[in-house]
């Protein structure tokens, strides 16, 4: 494959800024591309070039695949970098990338079409070896069918969208009398949000822990993993901190699920960073529960123990290049990031506005990613994430107390955003002690209830 020389990032916000260090820092040109209300993004000063794709509405400008190709052949672009969210994981974005001779700096549509329907995904990781949660084989079409894979899979069952993501199409099935109706409750939410209706079963883990594993493979075979990461701490199925490594795993089921995971991106042969997501119960067994074709939030903490920039290595293998060895990968101490996002901390209400005052911390072994500024204006029509904090200390203790004081020197004025939620956690019994699981803050009404 030839040299990669010019990338169109095709997305918004921190991910943007942090794509175009790592492009720059190659030697590479970058394009970054915005909508009417981005037109005051301070990437776009450090793009090489900038180009205006639409109205404020992400489905006329961050969506629009017509628009975003147009950009790219205007520009002269070779490549197109996804990052997460909006077009990420669009297999018809993927192959007009393929049709317009523009490489999609990602794994193929046919991994993506595989990886995209849970219920297919799960099919493919058996036949790969990989653990997975009991549950139908395959999608369930009717009520009828429902029932009766329920009951032979044992109550508490999750209902979940097959096209599903984000919390939306799930509910927990305690017992049979409640089926019906919850069956089709989370049929119905997944046809309005995704436009696919379609359900499968799952055995309910109780208090589960939520493991993932970075993975890279390239086009010569070659796949290696950047550790894992746990990601527990969540708000309506939305990750709010996020560590490497984690540290409910013993050495055994950590090596367990490194394998695991290399052996599923070989078998795939995927192309490109990925992650396997897991569920991991108190006795350390370890389920597959979604594979993400994309960049993650969270990729900075495995970039932080590991030493490599994972951007780079998306860049590096789209073009064609081997993959160092897992042998050459050093694991060292402990990373933790926390999202920053524009919202009231008590009840994570959006808070648009203007950014009055914006200080962010440094000092060693400190990462801030984000594309806010002082003067800024968060705009009401998108994600509310605004930024990252990571920071990365010789073990979690160390890091958590680098992340308190870091949290400290944050100063944010003119939004509200959910720094005193971190700081609140950073001071918690359950959080220092890792006594926690998925369900830790599904009471949690205010900064009160920490």
């Amino acid at each position: 494959m030839a040299e990669i020389k010019k990338i169109l990032i095709a997305n918004r916000g921190e991910i943007v800024q942090r794509a175009i260090r790592t492009i720059r820092e190659m030697g590479k040109k970058s394009v970054a591309v915005y909508s009417a209300g981005d037109k005051n993004a301070s990437y776009l000063k450090h793009a090489d070039e900038a180009v205006c794709i639409g109205g404020v509405k992400s489905v006329d400008s961050y969506l629009n695949i017509p628009a975003l190709i147009t950009a790219a052949e205007m520009t002269g672009c070779d490549a197109i970098f996804p990052g997460y969210g909006f077009l990420s994981e669009n297999q018809d974005f993927v192959e007009i990338c393929r049709l317009h001779n523009i490489k999609f700096i990602g794994p193929s549509v046919e991994v993506m079409e595989k990886m995209a329907d849970k219920s297919k995904a799960k099919d493919e990781m058996i036949k790969a070896g990989v653990p997975v949660v009991p549950g139908s084989k395959g999608a369930v079409h009717s009520l009828e069918e429902g029932r009766k894979v329920a009951a032979e899979i044992g109550y508490p069952i999750m209902a979940k969208a097959s096209a599903g993501g984000g919390g939306r199409g799930m509910r927990l099935v305690n017992k049979a009398e409640d089926f019906d109706q919850l069956f089709m409750a989370a049929s119905s939410e997944a046809l309005a949000a995704f436009g696919d209706g379609t359900m499968y079963l799952e055995r309910f883990i109780n208090n589960p822990r939520h493991i993932e594993v970075q993975v890279i493979g390239d086009s010569h075979g070659n796949a290696i993993h950047i550790g894992e990461r746990d990601c527990s701490l969540q708000r309506r199925h939305q990750k709010v901190i996020e560590e490497s490594p984690a540290i409910l795993l013993n050495d055994e089921t950590r090596a367990h699920l490194h394998k695991v995971a290399v052996d599923a991106t070989k078998y795939l042969k995927y192309e490109g960073a990925g992650t396997f997501e897991f569920l991991a119960d108190d006795k350390q067994n370890i389920y597959f529960m979604e594979m993400n074709t994309r960049l993650q939030v969270e990729h900075p903490v495995s970039e932080m123990v590991s030493g490599l920039d994972i951007v780079e290595w998306m860049i590096k293998v789209a073009q064609g290049e081997e993959l160092p060895s897992q042998e050459s990968i050093r694991f060292r101490g402990h990373a933790i990031e926390v999202r920053i996002t524009a919202e009231d901390p008590n009840s994570f209400l959006p808070s648009p506005g203007k950014v009055t005052q914006w200080m962010v911390p440094g000092g060693r072994n400190v990462r801030v990613d984000s594309h806010l500024y002082a003067g800024y204006v968060v705009p009401p029509y998108y994600d509310s994430m605004v930024g990252k904090l990571i920071v990365w200390g010789r073990d979690r203790e160390k890091a958590i107390n680098i992340m308190k004081r870091a949290l400290n020197e944050f100063e944010v004025e003119g939004i509200r955003t959910t720094i005193p939620f971190h700081k609140k956690m950073m001071e918690n019994e359950d959080f220092n002690s890792n006594n926690y699981d998925t369900k830790y803050l599904e009471n949690y009404k205010s900064l009160d209830d920490i």
